[in-house]
């Protein structure tokens, strides 16, 4: 299957944004669409036979961020991210809502929330293996975390998706000991997508 995997997974997708009003409110079409995208998802998490090399190479210092397609009109992407050993991810957020689907290796992530000035930790830390989807969501207090690779051995990949062009969205990383925070913007390791159309 290789890539068809990846063209069918952004044609569904497509798709399902196509079918929801565009007038709708944010939390409404979140509501719609994110079953969808989960189902679609775990569907191509499924084989771990489709990721491009060139997607799936890690940094010896820091992880890395591929982008796999993004909407024309910027309505959702989907990016790989590559831990190597013990690579991880400062607390932030993404203000927009995602899924997480563990492709190779085990992730391990620590939600957290602001309370009183104060940055503290909420809840369980999350493991995601293989076929486990995990999901993050500016409603409610599940927009906040700080994800690592769980093996100090070996590389770890996981496919996120996100509700808008993750590359370019203004998003916040936050001082653990003093809840200070600063805008970043992420961007993209890869300067090419891998080529969908011609596994139509």
């Amino acid at each position: 299957m290789g890539l068809q995997r990846l063209y069918h997974f952004v044609t569904t997708v497509t798709q399902a944004y196509d079918d929801c009003p565009a007038d709708w409110e944010a939390t409404k079409r979140e509501t719609l669409l994110m079953p969808k995208v989960r189902s679609a998802l775990a569907e191509l998490i499924r084989q771990d036979d489709w990721l491009p090399e060139a997607c799936a190479q890690p940094h010896p210092a820091y992880y890395q961020q591929h982008l796999l397609h993004c909407d024309p009109l910027e309505r959702f992407s989907l990016v790989s991210f590559v831990w190597g050993p013990g690579q991880g991810t400062p607390v932030h957020d993404h203000t927009v809502w995602g899924l997480i689907g563990m492709l190779r290796g085990e992730e391990h992530s620590q939600p957290f929330r602001l309370a009183g000035g104060k940055l503290v930790a909420d809840g369980e830390l999350e493991m995601l293996k293989p076929g486990d989807i995990g999901k993050v969501t500016p409603t409610g207090d599940q927009d906040i975390h700080q994800v690592r690779n769980a093996y100090d051995d070996k590389v770890s990949i996981s496919i996120h998706f996100y509700s808008g062009n993750i590359g370019k969205i203004h998003r916040h990383v936050f001082d653990p000991s003093t809840a200070a925070v600063k805008d970043f913007v992420s961007g993209y390791a890869n300067s090419m997508v891998p080529n969908i159309w011609g596994a139509a």
